[in-house]
């Protein structure tokens, strides 16, 4: 059994509502506060009350990842040899984003399954890239082994507190701006965006995780009772390709009251969907939410007021034609 997601550890530290106060001041001059974009479920075929859009692909480097990396830079001293991160793309990417802003140097691995253009815009913001494995857990092995070598700054794509923290800011702004929302839907890999989300709401809400079916990590740790590995596969396993869930998501997961699947092809029309009836140019990860109420997945109350987080935008445009 591969434990490279387990070998990291930072899991530790405590993630609550105070953790995600403090991401919210700490990194308030560093990333967007991105918009909510509310409309009633009928204007997306819904029969629910709203639906409230939170354009986090908007956000500084292209997905929510920005937040995470952020807090966790400003929360450490780092070395002269700067950052290292291994990431299927959009956690390399918001590392890279937050070090060249901080002026410090960023080394990213990449596993082989990450895309053409989240490889070249990590080349776009000075990153040093090492393409190494087939899937994340290798690039990540790797990453261990350079960080060992060269003692700089470990950063996780989902699993340190820092981390989950800085993901649970954009809960807060959705509350700011409109109210508690009566269900979040959002998609995972490795738990960090959910983790965050379920330490802000904190139970004051219904959260609903969606996965895709060829990496089902929170599924799988659910029908085990502990986390596992799984088999890594399909057309968003460049941003969900963890191989097994976060400590810190699988400790939080008893907030998170749903957890669903969905196939690449509910995934690829509701991706295709949101550029041709909403001009949403999204990558496949950040479609999972839409396909989940699309396809009947998750079927909300119609009374409902349902959050959805469309979480990044790193993506080959050309990919969007159905």
């Amino acid at each position: 059994m591969d434990k490279t997601d387990e070998a990291v550890g930072p899991s530790q530290g405590v993630v609550d509502r105070e953790a995600v106060l403090a991401a919210v001041r700490r990194t308030a001059g560093d990333v967007l506060r991105t918009p909510l974009w509310r409309l009633p479920g009928s204007a997306l075929g819904l029969d629910v009350a709203e639906v409230w859009l939170k354009l986090e692909h908007l956000q500084a480097s292209g997905s929510f990842k920005a937040r995470g990396m952020f807090n966790r830079l400003r929360s450490a001293q780092v070395p002269a040899s700067g950052v290292v991160i291994a990431s299927g793309g959009n956690a390399g990417i918001a590392a890279a984003h937050a070090a060249r802003a901080l002026g410090v140097r960023c080394e990213v691995f990449l596993p082989e399954v990450s895309t053409a253009a989240k490889r070249a815009r990590l080349a776009s913001l000075g990153a040093q890239v090492t393409v190494e494995g087939a899937v994340y857990p290798e690039a990540l092995a790797a990453c261990l082994r350079r960080q060992a070598q060269t003692g700089a700054l470990l950063m996780h794509a989902y699993d340190q507190p820092e981390v989950v923290a800085g993901a649970g800011t954009l809960g807060v702004e959705i509350e700011d701006e409109a109210g508690l929302p009566d269900r979040v839907l959002v998609s995972v890999g490795g738990g960090g965006l959910v983790a965050g989300l379920a330490a802000w709401f904190a139970g004051r809400c219904h959260i609903d995780a969606l996965e895709p079916v060829r990496a089902p990590t929170l599924h799988a740790a659910r029908a085990a009772g502990r986390p596992v590995d799984v088999e890594v596969g399909g057309v968003a396993a460049d941003s969900l390709g963890a191989r097994r869930i976060g400590g810190i998501a699988w400790a939080l997961q008893v907030q998170v009251q749903g957890a669903h699947l969905l196939d690449d092809e509910a995934i690829t029309r509701a991706r295709c969907r949101m550029w041709e009836e909403m001009r949403l140019a999204v990558e496949p990860a950040a479609a999972l939410p839409l396909a989940a109420l699309w396809e009947g997945t998750v079927r909300p109350a119609p009374q409902e007021r349902v959050a959805v987080i469309v979480c990044g935008a790193n993506t080959d445009p050309a990919t969007l034609e159905a």
